[in-house]
C-alpha cells in the first residue's frame, strides 16, 4: 500500500483554514476523499498533452441559446405593495455594513 498523500494533521489544518468544524468521525473520511482527489490530480498531471487543442466546451450542443430580448417586468408599485418596508421607491432592508 502506498503512503497517503495527505495526513490527518494536514486535513485538520485545512479545515481550520477553511473555517470548517470537523468532528472526530469526519476526519478520516475527509482525509480519504482528499487523498483520492490528490491521487487523481497526480494522474492528470502525468498525462501527455502535447499537441492536444484546448476544449472550450465538453459537450457538443446545437442549442445556441436564445437572443436577448426585452421582456415585460413586474409592476414596481405592485411589487412594493408586498414589501414589509419601502424607502425611496425600493425595498428597505437592515444595514449590514457601516458607512465610511
Amino acid at each position: 500500500m502506498s503512503r497517503a498523500k495527505i495526513s490527518r494533521e494536514e486535513v485538520l489544518h485545512l479545515a481550520r483554514l477553511s473555517r470548517l468544524r470537523l468532528d472526530e468521525a469526519e476526519v478520516e473520511p475527509m482525509r480519504a476523499e482528499l487523498d483520492a482527489l490528490l491521487v487523481y490530480m497526480e494522474e492528470l498531471a502525468g498525462l501527455e498533452l502535447e499537441g492536444v487543442e484546448p476544449t472550450p466546451q465538453m459537450l457538443e450542443s446545437d442549442e445556441g441559446g436564445r437572443d436577448d430580448e426585452l421582456q415585460p417586468s413586474l409592476d414596481r408599485a405592485l411589487v412594493l405593495e408586498a414589501a414589509p418596508e419601502v424607502q425611496d421607491g425600493a425595498f428597505a432592508v437592515p444595514q449590514v455594513m457601516e458607512r465610511q
